[in-house]
């Protein structure tokens, strides 16, 4: 899986998303940043949702990263690397795995939930159409993958509790799933949701 991942980080960065690499992205140091993801998935304190069009090939994946280790924070946490895979964007996959992570939240009891994104990044437009707020922008942030210090903009979400479902198809943290093959990633809302 993290090779698959990997694959996705550099074809991410490879697209000119500031995702928190500069370009080129070597493949291995993709695969060892991953890695290195596992044991914060293990511990509770990520969780990772990933679709996939064929087994060992990832379209999106998005993540909500838990303060486990800040009592005062279990309220919220942080969607971190949504991304999508150049030739499956403009197809709605980036709204539906920000859905899933939306609803699994609300679903594990987090009412608060923020990100930060580069200004004038097309993702601004997928979260503010998803009912995201702007807080407000810092200067020269990150650098975007040519090495260009851009400002990132900081939007927050309260997730809607969560409606009535056959059963909780989000339960457990600490799993990092794949759907599987054929459109694997569920629809918001029903069953068979993987985390």
């Amino acid at each position: 899986m993290t090779g698959a991942l990997a694959d996705l980080l550099v074809d991410t960065v490879d697209g000119g998303a500031s995702v928190g690499f500069l370009a080129p992205l070597d493949h291995a140091a993709a695969v060892a940043w991953w890695t290195e993801r596992c044991a914060a998935v293990a511990a509770g304190r990520l969780t990772v949702w990933t679709a996939s069009e064929e087994p060992g090939r990832v379209l999106g994946t998005v993540s909500l990263a838990l303060p486990a280790d800040k009592p005062n924070s279990a309220h919220r946490a942080e969607l971190v690397k949504l991304m999508v895979h150049r030739s499956a964007r403009g197809k709605g996959l980036g709204r539906r795995l920000l859905a899933v992570a939306e609803e699994a939240a609300a679903a594990d009891g987090i009412t608060l939930l923020h990100l930060d994104t580069e200004t004038g990044s097309p993702a601004e437009h997928l979260y503010r159409t998803s009912g995201w707020t702007e807080v407000g922008a810092i200067p020269d942030y990150a650098a975007d993958p040519a090495g260009v210090l851009r400002p990132t903009t900081i939007y927050y979400k309260r997730p809607a509790p969560p409606g009535p479902r056959e059963g909780n198809a989000l339960q457990g943290r600490g799993e990092l799933r794949d759907g599987g093959p054929g459109a694997e990633l569920p629809e918001p809302g029903g069953a068979g949701a993987e985390r």
